[in-house]
C-alpha cells in the first residue's frame, strides 16, 4: 500500500487548520524563498518554511506553549512531508 501524497503548500496547511481548529482569523505564508541556503530548505523557494498567523476559540484559557502545540498537532502531517520550520503568531 503506498503512503498518500501530501502538498506542502500554504493553501493546504490553511485547510487543514481551518478543518482542525476553526479559526476566527488565519494567514498561513510560505516564506521558504526568504531561507534558501539554510538549514531545511530544499533548493525550490516552497515547502519548507512557512508563518501561521492564527486565533481560534481554542485557545481560550491556553498559555502560548499549549497554543503552539495545537497548531503543531494539526500541521504534523507536513511536518513529516518536509515543512522544515514553521513559526507560529497565536493571537
Amino acid at each position: 500500500m503506498s503512503t498518500p501524497t501530501v502538498s506542502v503548500t500554504a493553501e493546504a496547511m490553511a485547510e487543514r487548520l481551518r478543518e482542525r481548529l476553526q479559526p476566527t482569523e488565519l494567514e498561513v505564508l510560505d516564506e521558504s524563498w526568504q531561507h534558501e541556503g539554510h538549514a531545511g530548505a530544499n533548493g525550490t523557494g516552497f515547502g519548507t518554511h512557512f508563518r501561521v498567523r492564527i486565533a481560534s476559540p481554542m485557545f481560550t484559557g491556553q498559555r502560548k506553549v499549549a497554543q503552539h502545540r495545537l497548531v503543531y498537532d494539526a500541521l504534523q502531517i507536513f511536518i513529516d512531508h518536509g515543512a522544515h520550520a514553521i513559526a507560529i503568531e497565536t493571537l
